[in-house]
This record gives C-alpha cells, structure tokens and sequence, in this order.
C-alpha cells in the first residue's frame, strides 16, 4: 500500500504525515508512507488545497487533517 501526504510542510501537512505512521503502525498494515510537496504532483490529483491524504492513487481527503480512526479505516479496506 501507499500512502502519500499532498502538502507543502505546513504543520497541517506534517500532523496528516504524523496520523497516518500512527495508523499504519496501530493496524500493521504494510504501507510506505511518502510525503509528496512539488504542487504539479498535487494538482494532478485534483488537490487545490492541502493537506490531503492519498491512499494507492486515490484521493480520501483534502483541506483537513483527517483522524487516526478515519485513516485505520481507508487503510484496511
């Protein structure tokens, strides 16, 4: 699994990066976590507003931090 965090290191940004480790590690799923800043990478996913969170290609969230529990459930589909 992949999990990229959209965003330009804003303490939004780091805390979104920070919530998912703490996700993967929880739950033990097998996840590289990437932190992805070059704002062409982000609009080709559609992101205008950080941070988002982007699981295997596919956008879950964007303009907010989102939760542990949200995240643990995305990440064990």
């Amino acid at each position: 699994m992949r999990i990229e965090v959209l965003g330009s290191g804003c303490a939004k940004c780091n805390k979104t990066k920070e919530l998912a480790e703490k996700a993967v590690k929880e739950t033990g799923v097998d996840a590289e976590i990437v932190k992805v800043e070059d704002f062409d990478k982000i609009l080709e996913y559609g992101v205008m507003i950080t941070p988002a969170l982007v699981i295997d290609g596919d956008v879950k969230v964007a303009g907010k931090v989102p939760s542990v529990e949200d995240i643990k459930k995305w990440i064990t589909k």
